[in-house]
C-alpha cells in the first residue's frame, strides 16, 4: 500500500515509542518523513533506520522559533510539507493538591502550547500546497477524567477543543484536522511512569478486547487521516481503545 506516495509529513516525539511507528510507517507507504524531537541522537537513529525518505530535525515543541525553523527546513529539504502528526507529549500522575504550578505548567506548555503552536506554524505552508491533514494525538483521557491527571487531562481535553477549532478555520483551505484518542497503548511514556507489563496486562487485560494497544495500531490510524483515504474526515475524534470508553461490565 503507497497511499502515502508523494506526501511530506513532520511528527513531533517521533524519536521513540508511537511516533517512531508512525514514522517507520509513513515512510513504508511512500511519504518523506521528516523525525522531529529533543532526542537527539534516538531521533537520527530512527531517521538512519528508515533512510533516504527520512529526515531528523530538532525540535523544541514548546519553542515557536524551534517551530518555524523546522518547518522551514522541512519545505527546503522536501519541497513542501502536506502533513503534521502533534505526537509529542508527557504524562504525569500526581494528585491535584500535590501539584504544583511548575508541574502543572511542564505539562501544558509540552501537550497544549506545542499543539498549538504546530497547527498556526503549518497553517501556511499546508495552504501553499494545496491543503493537508493535521492529525493531533490526545487521549482517552481528553474525553474521560483520570485520577491523578489534571494536567495531563486538561492538555488533552484542550488538544481536543483545539482541533475542531482548527478544522473549522483550516477547513477553506483545504487543511483537515482531526484528533486520535488512543487508550492504553505499550510506549515508553507509560513505562516510565512505573508501570511494568505485568500490571500493564493487568489492567487493560479488563477491556473488551483484553489487551494493552500497540504503537503499530496507533500509526496504521494516522496514515489513515493522513492519506486522501479520509478526505471528508475533518473535525473529528478518532478513538482507538481497545473499547475502555465503551462501558464497564457487572461480571467478574
Amino acid at each position: 500500500m503507497n497511499n502515502l506516495q508523494g506526501k511530506v509529513a513532520l511528527i513531533s516525539g517521533a524519536a521513540r515509542g508511537q511516533g517512531a511507528a508512525e514514522a517507520r510507517l509513513f515512510a513504508a507507504r511512500g511519504a518523506k518523513v521528516v523525525i522531529t524531537d529533543v532526542l537527539d541522537e534516538e531521533g537520527k537513529a530512527v531517521a538512519a533506520e528508515i533512510g533516504d525518505a527520512a529526515h531528523y530535525i530538532h525540535l523544541d515543541v514548546t519553542d515557536e522559533n524551534s517551530w518555524a525553523a523546522a518547518v522551514k527546513e522541512t519545505v527546503e529539504r522536501f519541497g513542501k510539507l502536506n502533513v503534521l502528526v502533534n505526537n509529542a507529549g508527557i504524562v504525569q500522575i500526581k494528585p491535584l493538591v500535590e501539584s504544583s504550578v511548575a508541574d502543572y505548567m511542564k505539562v501544558i506548555e509540552i501537550n497544549q502550547l506545542g499543539v498549538f503552536l504546530g497547527m498556526r506554524t503549518v497553517a501556511g505552508p499546508m495552504k501553499d500546497a494545496g491543503g493537508g491533514s493535521i492529525i493531533n494525538i490526545s487521549s482517552i483521557d481528553g474525553l474521560i477524567g483520570m485520577v491523578g491527571g489534571a494536567a495531563y487531562c486538561a492538555s488533552k481535553f484542550a488538544v481536543r477543543g483545539m482541533t475542531k477549532v482548527a478544522a473549522m478555520e483550516l477547513g477553506p483551505d483545504n487543511i483537515r484536522v482531526n484528533s486520535i484518542h488512543p487508550g492504553g497503548i505499550h510506549t515508553p511514556m507509560i513505562t516510565q511512569t512505573g508501570m511494568d507489563d505485568a500490571t500493564m496486562n493487568d489492567i487493560f487485560g479488563k477491556v473488551p478486547l483484553g489487551r494493552v494497544g500497540q504503537p503499530e495500531e496507533m500509526a496504521t490510524l494516522a496514515a489513515y487521516l493522513a492519506s486522501d483515504d479520509s478526505s471528508y474526515s475533518t473535525g473529528s475524534e478518532f478513538i482507538a481503545d481497545g473499547g475502555l470508553t465503551a462501558g464497564f461490565s457487572l461480571e467478574g
